[in-house]
Protein backbone atom coordinates (compact mmCIF):
# COMPACT_ATOMS: atom_id res chain seq x y z
CA UNK A 1 0.00 0.00 0.00
CA UNK A 2 0.87 3.69 -0.71
CA UNK A 3 1.27 5.45 2.68
CA UNK A 4 0.61 8.53 0.48
CA UNK A 5 -2.66 7.34 -0.77
CA UNK A 6 -5.84 5.87 0.09
CA UNK A 7 -6.61 3.29 -1.97
CA UNK A 8 -10.06 3.65 -3.03
CA UNK A 9 -13.62 6.16 -2.71
CA UNK A 10 -13.49 8.47 0.18
CA UNK A 11 -17.34 10.29 0.65
CA UNK A 12 -16.60 13.44 3.29
CA UNK A 13 -19.79 14.63 4.65
CA UNK A 14 -20.09 18.90 5.72
CA UNK A 15 -22.56 20.73 7.35
CA UNK A 16 -21.66 23.37 5.00
CA UNK A 17 -18.91 23.74 2.60
CA UNK A 18 -16.88 26.77 2.84
CA UNK A 19 -15.00 28.08 0.29
CA UNK A 20 -11.72 28.30 1.70
CA UNK A 21 -11.74 24.60 2.48
CA UNK A 22 -12.09 24.06 -1.49
CA UNK A 23 -7.97 23.50 -1.69
CA UNK A 24 -8.10 21.30 0.56
CA UNK A 25 -10.61 19.12 -0.13
CA UNK A 26 -8.99 19.28 -4.34
CA UNK A 27 -5.92 18.08 -2.56
CA UNK A 28 -6.90 15.35 -0.84
CA UNK A 29 -9.06 14.24 -4.04
CA UNK A 30 -5.87 13.64 -5.55
CA UNK A 31 -4.77 11.70 -2.57
CA UNK A 32 -7.63 8.88 -3.15
CA UNK A 33 -7.11 6.58 -6.17
CA UNK A 34 -10.73 6.69 -6.27
CA UNK A 35 -11.59 10.14 -6.12
CA UNK A 36 -13.50 12.27 -3.74
CA UNK A 37 -16.81 12.78 -2.79
CA UNK A 38 -18.02 15.61 -0.53
CA UNK A 39 -21.72 16.42 0.40
CA UNK A 40 -22.60 19.63 2.01
CA UNK A 41 -25.97 21.75 2.74
CA UNK A 42 -26.66 25.24 2.84
CA UNK A 43 -25.87 27.70 6.12
CA UNK A 44 -28.12 29.72 8.21
CA UNK A 45 -28.04 33.62 6.53
CA UNK A 46 -27.07 34.33 10.22
CA UNK A 47 -23.80 32.81 9.98
CA UNK A 48 -22.53 34.78 6.91
CA UNK A 49 -20.59 31.73 6.12
CA UNK A 50 -19.00 32.23 2.36
CA UNK A 51 -19.72 28.77 0.70
CA UNK A 52 -19.06 27.05 -2.90
CA UNK A 53 -20.28 24.82 -4.83
CA UNK A 54 -17.39 24.03 -6.73
CA UNK A 55 -14.45 21.70 -6.68
CA UNK A 56 -12.20 21.20 -9.06
CA UNK A 57 -10.70 17.60 -8.39
CA UNK A 58 -13.85 16.31 -5.87
CA UNK A 59 -17.42 16.05 -6.48
CA UNK A 60 -19.74 17.95 -4.88
CA UNK A 61 -23.21 16.99 -4.01
CA UNK A 62 -25.69 18.69 -2.50
CA UNK A 63 -27.91 17.93 0.29
CA UNK A 64 -30.61 19.83 1.99
CA UNK A 65 -30.04 21.20 5.66
CA UNK A 66 -33.00 21.33 7.88
CA UNK A 67 -31.89 23.92 10.60
CA UNK A 68 -33.74 23.24 13.63
CA UNK A 69 -33.92 25.29 17.20
CA UNK A 70 -31.54 27.27 18.29
CA UNK A 71 -28.13 28.17 20.28
CA UNK A 72 -27.41 25.39 22.63
CA UNK A 73 -30.25 23.76 21.44
CA UNK A 74 -29.61 23.47 17.76
CA UNK A 75 -29.81 20.57 15.76
CA UNK A 76 -29.21 19.81 11.97
CA UNK A 77 -31.09 17.03 9.96
CA UNK A 78 -28.98 16.87 6.37
CA UNK A 79 -31.96 14.93 3.68
CA UNK A 80 -30.13 13.05 0.99
CA UNK A 81 -27.44 11.93 2.86
CA UNK A 82 -28.57 8.37 2.54
CA UNK A 83 -28.79 8.66 -1.10
CA UNK A 84 -25.88 10.05 -1.45
CA UNK A 85 -24.01 7.29 0.03
CA UNK A 86 -25.99 5.18 -2.02
CA UNK A 87 -24.96 6.91 -5.44
CA UNK A 88 -21.62 7.31 -4.62
CA UNK A 89 -20.69 3.77 -2.82
CA UNK A 90 -17.74 4.65 -1.21
CA UNK A 91 -14.78 2.52 0.44
CA UNK A 92 -14.62 4.73 3.43
CA UNK A 93 -16.86 8.10 5.18
CA UNK A 94 -15.75 10.66 6.55
CA UNK A 95 -18.00 12.89 8.98
CA UNK A 96 -18.20 15.53 10.88
CA UNK A 97 -17.60 14.14 14.29
CA UNK A 98 -20.83 16.37 15.88
CA UNK A 99 -23.84 14.18 17.66
CA UNK A 100 -26.53 17.32 16.58
CA UNK A 101 -26.52 16.20 13.07
CA UNK A 102 -29.42 13.95 13.57
CA UNK A 103 -28.96 12.08 9.71
CA UNK A 104 -25.40 10.97 10.73
CA UNK A 105 -25.79 7.95 12.63
CA UNK A 106 -27.80 6.90 10.12
CA UNK A 107 -25.07 6.92 7.62
CA UNK A 108 -22.43 5.25 9.94
CA UNK A 109 -25.17 2.36 9.89
CA UNK A 110 -24.98 2.71 6.71
CA UNK A 111 -21.32 2.04 6.08
CA UNK A 112 -21.30 -0.50 8.90
CA UNK A 113 -23.84 -2.84 7.42
CA UNK A 114 -21.35 -2.92 4.60
CA UNK A 115 -18.35 -3.31 6.17
CA UNK A 116 -16.83 0.08 5.93
CA UNK A 117 -14.63 2.18 7.99
CA UNK A 118 -16.18 5.62 8.99
CA UNK A 119 -13.66 8.36 10.41
CA UNK A 120 -15.14 11.33 12.45
CA UNK A 121 -13.63 15.09 11.92
CA UNK A 122 -14.03 17.35 14.60
CA UNK A 123 -12.89 20.00 17.30
CA UNK A 124 -12.64 17.82 19.83
CA UNK A 125 -14.83 17.32 22.79
CA UNK A 126 -15.22 20.11 25.67
CA UNK A 127 -16.53 18.68 29.11
CA UNK A 128 -19.79 19.68 30.20
CA UNK A 129 -20.25 20.08 34.24
CA UNK A 130 -23.36 20.57 36.77
CA UNK A 131 -27.33 19.12 36.27
CA UNK A 132 -28.87 16.18 34.82
CA UNK A 133 -29.29 17.35 31.34
CA UNK A 134 -25.11 17.83 31.04
CA UNK A 135 -24.61 14.33 32.18
CA UNK A 136 -27.17 12.83 29.54
CA UNK A 137 -25.29 14.72 26.93
CA UNK A 138 -21.92 13.76 28.09
CA UNK A 139 -23.29 10.19 27.83
CA UNK A 140 -24.57 10.74 24.16
CA UNK A 141 -21.63 12.21 23.15
CA UNK A 142 -19.41 9.53 24.62
CA UNK A 143 -22.06 6.81 22.80
CA UNK A 144 -21.89 8.97 19.41
CA UNK A 145 -18.11 9.11 19.51
CA UNK A 146 -18.37 5.13 20.17
CA UNK A 147 -19.28 4.61 16.14
CA UNK A 148 -15.93 5.59 14.37
CA UNK A 149 -12.91 3.31 14.12
CA UNK A 150 -10.78 6.79 14.39
CA UNK A 151 -10.84 10.91 14.86
CA UNK A 152 -9.05 13.52 13.50
CA UNK A 153 -9.36 16.42 15.34
CA UNK A 154 -6.96 20.12 14.60
CA UNK A 155 -4.92 19.97 17.82
CA UNK A 156 -3.53 18.28 20.73
CA UNK A 157 -6.11 19.85 23.26
CA UNK A 158 -8.59 18.37 20.64
CA UNK A 159 -7.03 14.81 21.12
CA UNK A 160 -6.89 14.86 25.17
CA UNK A 161 -10.93 15.69 25.37
CA UNK A 162 -11.39 12.86 22.89
CA UNK A 163 -9.23 11.06 25.08
CA UNK A 164 -10.64 11.94 28.42
CA UNK A 165 -14.05 10.52 26.79
CA UNK A 166 -12.33 7.21 26.60
CA UNK A 167 -11.65 7.21 23.08
CA UNK A 168 -8.25 4.76 22.03
CA UNK A 169 -5.45 7.25 22.04
CA UNK A 170 -3.65 5.12 19.23
CA UNK A 171 -6.94 5.87 17.15
CA UNK A 172 -6.83 9.46 17.65
CA UNK A 173 -5.25 11.54 14.91
CA UNK A 174 -4.05 15.31 15.00
CA UNK A 175 -3.83 17.38 11.81
CA UNK A 176 -3.39 21.07 12.50
CA UNK A 177 -5.91 23.01 10.62
CA UNK A 178 -4.46 24.53 7.01
CA UNK A 179 -6.00 26.93 4.65
CA UNK A 180 -2.77 27.24 2.42
CA UNK A 181 0.00 25.09 0.92
CA UNK A 182 3.52 24.53 1.65
CA UNK A 183 5.34 28.08 0.47
CA UNK A 184 7.40 27.19 -2.13
CA UNK A 185 8.29 31.45 -2.40
CA UNK A 186 11.25 32.19 -0.39
CA UNK A 187 11.33 34.25 2.97
CA UNK A 188 11.06 37.68 1.99
CA UNK A 189 14.12 39.67 3.21
CA UNK A 190 13.65 42.75 5.28
CA UNK A 191 15.99 45.23 7.03
CA UNK A 192 16.82 44.95 10.53
CA UNK A 193 15.07 47.86 11.49
CA UNK A 194 12.24 49.59 10.38
CA UNK A 195 12.01 51.89 7.00
CA UNK A 196 10.50 54.90 8.88
CA UNK A 197 7.14 53.36 10.52
CA UNK A 198 6.70 50.03 10.92
CA UNK A 199 3.97 48.67 8.57
CA UNK A 200 1.03 46.64 10.70
CA UNK A 201 -1.46 44.80 8.30
CA UNK A 202 -5.04 43.18 8.66
CA UNK A 203 -6.34 41.25 6.18
CA UNK A 204 -9.77 39.87 5.99
CA UNK A 205 -13.34 40.77 5.72
CA UNK A 206 -14.29 43.50 7.50
CA UNK A 207 -17.23 42.24 9.57
CA UNK A 208 -18.01 42.82 13.43
CA UNK A 209 -16.62 39.68 14.81
CA UNK A 210 -12.96 40.46 13.60
CA UNK A 211 -13.00 43.20 16.18
CA UNK A 212 -10.80 45.74 13.30
CA UNK A 213 -12.46 48.46 15.95
CA UNK A 214 -10.17 47.57 18.86
CA UNK A 215 -7.24 47.67 16.33
CA UNK A 216 -7.65 50.90 15.39
CA UNK A 217 -7.61 51.82 19.12
CA UNK A 218 -5.00 49.98 19.90
CA UNK A 219 -2.73 51.63 17.53
CA UNK A 220 -4.42 55.55 19.06
CA UNK A 221 -3.19 53.80 22.33
CA UNK A 222 0.58 53.07 21.09
CA UNK A 223 3.51 55.96 22.22
CA UNK A 224 3.90 58.28 19.04
CA UNK A 225 7.37 56.63 17.69
CA UNK A 226 5.87 53.01 17.78
CA UNK A 227 2.61 54.74 15.95
CA UNK A 228 2.43 52.27 13.25
CA UNK A 229 0.82 52.73 9.40
CA UNK A 230 -1.93 50.62 9.65
CA UNK A 231 -3.18 48.85 6.30
CA UNK A 232 -6.89 47.55 6.92
CA UNK A 233 -6.96 45.11 3.71
CA UNK A 234 -10.46 43.89 3.17
CA UNK A 235 -14.56 44.42 2.15
CA UNK A 236 -17.51 43.56 3.97
CA UNK A 237 -20.48 44.84 5.95
CA UNK A 238 -18.98 46.62 8.35
CA UNK A 239 -16.33 48.77 5.95
CA UNK A 240 -18.18 51.94 5.87
CA UNK A 241 -18.58 51.91 9.97
CA UNK A 242 -14.95 51.18 10.21
CA UNK A 243 -13.55 54.13 7.80
CA UNK A 244 -15.73 56.12 9.87
CA UNK A 245 -14.20 55.01 12.90
CA UNK A 246 -10.78 55.40 11.55
CA UNK A 247 -11.63 59.12 10.71
CA UNK A 248 -12.33 60.04 14.94
CA UNK A 249 -9.32 57.44 16.58
CA UNK A 250 -6.89 56.68 14.14
CA UNK A 251 -6.84 58.89 10.70
CA UNK A 252 -3.72 57.56 9.87
CA UNK A 253 -5.13 54.11 8.88
CA UNK A 254 -5.82 53.26 5.36
CA UNK A 255 -8.11 50.62 3.70
CA UNK A 256 -7.53 49.69 0.31
CA UNK A 257 -10.32 47.17 -0.17
CA UNK A 258 -10.05 43.49 -1.13
CA UNK A 259 -6.50 42.46 -2.58
CA UNK A 260 -5.97 39.30 -4.21
CA UNK A 261 -2.77 37.42 -6.13
CA UNK A 262 -0.25 39.46 -6.12
CA UNK A 263 -1.39 42.39 -5.38
CA UNK A 264 -2.15 40.84 -2.24
CA UNK A 265 1.41 39.79 -1.84
CA UNK A 266 2.53 42.62 -1.89
CA UNK A 267 1.06 44.04 1.38
CA UNK A 268 2.13 40.69 3.14
CA UNK A 269 5.53 41.44 1.85
CA UNK A 270 5.70 45.82 2.97
CA UNK A 271 4.07 44.79 6.04
CA UNK A 272 6.35 44.10 9.56
CA UNK A 273 3.68 42.52 11.71
CA UNK A 274 -0.17 40.87 11.18
CA UNK A 275 -3.18 41.61 13.33
CA UNK A 276 -5.85 39.63 13.62
CA UNK A 277 -8.09 40.94 16.89
CA UNK A 278 -11.31 39.03 16.43
CA UNK A 279 -12.15 35.48 15.10
CA UNK A 280 -11.70 33.24 11.85
CA UNK A 281 -8.91 34.97 10.20
CA UNK A 282 -7.92 32.67 6.63
CA UNK A 283 -5.46 35.30 5.77
CA UNK A 284 -2.72 33.88 8.89
CA UNK A 285 -1.00 31.44 7.32
CA UNK A 286 -1.02 33.27 4.04
CA UNK A 287 0.53 35.97 6.32
CA UNK A 288 3.27 33.68 8.24
CA UNK A 289 4.22 32.50 4.68
CA UNK A 290 5.55 35.97 4.23
CA UNK A 291 7.55 35.66 7.49
CA UNK A 292 5.33 38.00 9.22
CA UNK A 293 4.69 37.41 13.02
CA UNK A 294 1.05 37.33 14.54
CA UNK A 295 -1.14 39.02 17.12
CA UNK A 296 -4.31 36.91 17.31
CA UNK A 297 -7.61 36.88 19.36
CA UNK A 298 -7.57 33.28 20.98
CA UNK A 299 -10.07 30.78 19.62
CA UNK A 300 -11.14 27.65 20.01
CA UNK A 301 -7.60 25.74 20.11
CA UNK A 302 -7.46 24.95 16.86
CA UNK A 303 -4.73 27.66 16.13
CA UNK A 304 -2.80 26.74 19.43
CA UNK A 305 -0.33 25.31 17.22
CA UNK A 306 0.20 27.96 14.42
CA UNK A 307 0.25 30.97 16.71
CA UNK A 308 3.15 30.36 19.34
CA UNK A 309 4.89 32.41 21.70
CA UNK A 310 8.34 31.95 19.27
CA UNK A 311 5.91 33.56 16.57
CA UNK A 312 3.57 35.60 17.90
CA UNK A 313 1.04 36.09 20.61
CA UNK A 314 -2.25 34.86 21.02
CA UNK A 315 -4.09 37.36 23.39
CA UNK A 316 -7.81 36.85 24.77
CA UNK A 317 -10.68 37.82 22.74
CA UNK A 318 -11.79 41.59 23.36
CA UNK A 319 -9.14 42.17 25.39
CA UNK A 320 -7.68 45.93 24.17
CA UNK A 321 -5.23 46.50 27.07
CA UNK A 322 -3.87 43.09 25.82
CA UNK A 323 -3.72 43.66 22.09
CA UNK A 324 -2.37 47.39 22.80
CA UNK A 325 0.34 45.81 25.01
CA UNK A 326 1.39 42.79 22.76
CA UNK A 327 1.46 45.50 19.83
CA UNK A 328 4.07 47.76 21.39
CA UNK A 329 5.96 44.72 22.79
CA UNK A 330 6.30 43.76 19.66
CA UNK A 331 6.93 46.94 17.98
CA UNK A 332 9.47 47.74 20.15
CA UNK A 333 12.18 45.72 19.03
CA UNK A 334 12.40 44.92 15.23
CA UNK A 335 15.07 42.66 15.03
CA UNK A 336 13.44 40.01 17.32
CA UNK A 337 10.22 40.96 15.58
CA UNK A 338 12.36 39.56 12.12
CA UNK A 339 13.18 36.46 14.45
CA UNK A 340 9.62 35.79 15.16
CA UNK A 341 8.76 35.80 11.67
CA UNK A 342 11.43 33.66 10.32
CA UNK A 343 9.91 30.93 13.11
CA UNK A 344 6.14 31.92 11.16
CA UNK A 345 7.60 31.21 7.94
CA UNK A 346 9.24 27.93 9.17
CA UNK A 347 6.28 26.90 10.79
CA UNK A 348 4.05 26.69 7.51
CA UNK A 349 6.87 25.78 5.24
CA UNK A 350 7.35 22.32 8.10
CA UNK A 351 4.62 22.25 10.39
CA UNK A 352 1.08 23.47 9.39
CA UNK A 353 -0.06 23.43 5.64
CA UNK A 354 -2.35 21.69 3.23
CA UNK A 355 0.03 18.92 2.36
CA UNK A 356 0.78 18.25 5.93
CA UNK A 357 -2.85 18.10 6.62
CA UNK A 358 -3.68 15.65 3.71
CA UNK A 359 -1.34 13.46 4.80
CA UNK A 360 -2.68 13.07 8.42
CA UNK A 361 -5.90 12.20 6.51
CA UNK A 362 -4.59 9.74 4.51
CA UNK A 363 -2.47 8.27 7.56
CA UNK A 364 -5.97 7.88 9.39
CA UNK A 365 -7.94 6.43 6.80
CA UNK A 366 -5.19 3.87 6.27
CA UNK A 367 -5.39 2.84 9.71
CA UNK A 368 -8.70 1.91 9.37
CA UNK A 369 -9.35 0.08 6.25
CA UNK A 370 -11.01 -3.26 6.69
CA UNK A 371 -8.34 -6.06 5.94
Amino acid sequence: MNSSSFPGKLALQQRVLPDYRTPFFDELAQACTGGLSVCAGLPRPQESIAVTDQLHNAEFVPVQNLHLLQGSFYLCYQQGLLSWLENCSPDALVVEANPRYLATPAAIRWMKRRRKPVLGWGLGARSTSGGPICSVRQARRTAFLRLFEALITYSQKGAQEYAQLGFPEEKIFVAPNAAARRPTHPLPARPAGFNGQPVVLFVGRLQARKRVDLLLQACAGLPAELQPRLVIVGDGPERKILEGQAQKVYPAAQFPGAKHGEELAAYFSAADLFVLPGTGGLAVQEAMSYGLPVIMGQGDGTNDQLVRPENGWQIPPDDISALAASMQLALSDASRLRCLGAESYRIVREEINLEKMVGVFIEALNSILVK
